[in-house]
Order: C-alpha cells, then structure tokens, then sequence
C-alpha cells in the first residue's frame, strides 16, 4: 500500500468507476461514488492525497452546513476510492448519535401513499402509479425496478444479484395481475416493464422528477416524497 498519491485524475475516476461495476455496486451508489471522488479532487486543485487534506476536506464540508450523515456518505466513497488506488490512508466518520425514535413528521404515511396513486392514476400516469405500487410492495430498490420483468410477474418473484449474492424477492399476487394487465396494454411481451417510450430503462432522475410532479399535484410535503420512503413504507 502507497503512503500518498499525487493527484486523482479523470483517467484514474473513471477506473475507478469501472471496478465499482465489476464489484456489483448498484447504479445509484456508483453515480454517488464517482460525483464526491470528483468533488474531492475539485476541492484539492491538484495537491496530493494525504492524511492532512483528506482531514481537512472534512473539515471543510462540516463548515459548508452538510449533515453528518451526507459528509459520512462522501467519506465512505473516498475511503472506497483509497483502497482501490492502493493509498493507504482513510478518513474516520464523524460519530452520530442514534436517535431512539423515527420522525414521523419525514415519513409517508399509508393515507398520503394512497393519495399519490390516486393522483397519478387521474392524470393518466399509469406507470407511476404501479411503480410506486411495486416499491411499497417489495421494498425493491429504485436501482433494482429492471429486475420488474414480465417473467417475474408471471412467476411472482424475481431474482436479484449483488456484491456476488442472490436475493429472492417475492411479488404480491394482485400486483403481479396489474403488472401484467398493464405490460399486455403497453405491447411488453418480455423483459423490463417499467421502460420508456424508447424501450430503455427508467432512470433514477426520470422516476425523481415525477414523483415530484404528483406529490405537487396531490398537495403532499415534497420533503416525504422520494422512492426511498416508499421501502420505508413497506417495511413499516
């Protein structure tokens, strides 16, 4: 392991974000992972690796207003960013204090998430409305809605792999029924279900923006609505 390394580069990023593929990283921590390894080496302005700055960037993103969770996330990317180069120097996370409660005032209650499937359904987004359907249903990941197929609906359960393991998920019968009702309408004869016009996969930042769209539209706290809190949901 090297003590210190020059500089990060674009050549060594973009490495880098090829072997975060190769170790099954989902799509959104890879995206993640690359934007604070960039945003660190911005900040650097081509001084080199070490222990000192790396503390001082810490420092730094604490003075910025960023909550401890957010700076441990982008310490996390960076530890990961170390270890792949061969550097042998990480960043300690800040500690946090566990909270003993959940605050409700941030969840999506069952009312609200039944008021957003209706709002979507009365403007005719019918696939909104099932994929908010599928998240609360299995607790499945934005990153993992590809493994949605029409195999899977008709079999009521899916296979998804990830850091070289196979997690079972299995789909609610009534879901199934709309999933595949609604990929019978839209001419989904395999595959992916929740695609775009084009055939492609929806995106993280597609899905984001409309959830957005319907959460204004039914008068809901933007703040509670995001695909995350809809997993929330269907572990509560």
């Amino acid at each position: 392991m090297k003590n210190s390394i020059e500089t990060i580069s674009n050549e060594k990023i973009d490495s880098f974000t090829v072997w975060l593929k190769h170790e099954d990283r989902s799509e959104g921590t890879i995206l993640k992972y690359r934007r604070d390894v960039i945003r660190l080496m911005k900040w650097l302005s081509g001084s080199s690796v070490t222990k000192e700055t790396l503390n001082a960037w810490k420092k730094f993103l604490i003075t910025k207003g960023y909550k401890p969770v957010t700076v441990n996330s982008m310490l996390a990317a960076v530890n990961t960013y170390c270890r792949y180069v061969g550097l042998d120097v990480s960043i300690e996370f800040l500690k946090i204090q566990r909270k003993l409660y959940r605050d409700d005032c941030k969840e999506l209650t069952k009312a609200e998430y039944e008021k957003l499937i209706e709002t979507a359904e009365q403007i005719g987004n019918k696939r909104l409305a099932l994929l908010m359907e599928t998240i609360a249903s299995t607790g499945i990941r934005v990153s993992e809605l590809k493994h949605i197929t029409v195999e899977a609906a008709r079999y009521r359960k899916t296979q998804i792999y990830l850091k070289r393991k196979v997690r079972e998920i299995m789909l609610p019968g009534k879901l199934c029924k709309r999933l595949l009702k609604y990929a019978a309408k839209n001419k989904i004869t395999s595959g992916e279900i929740f695609i775009t016009k084009s055939g492609r996969s929806m995106s993280r930042k597609q899905i984001w923006a409309s959830m957005k769209v319907i959460c204004r539209k039914a008068g809901l706290n933007e703040t509670k609505v995001f695909p995350h809190n809809l997993r929330h949901l269907f572990a509560r």
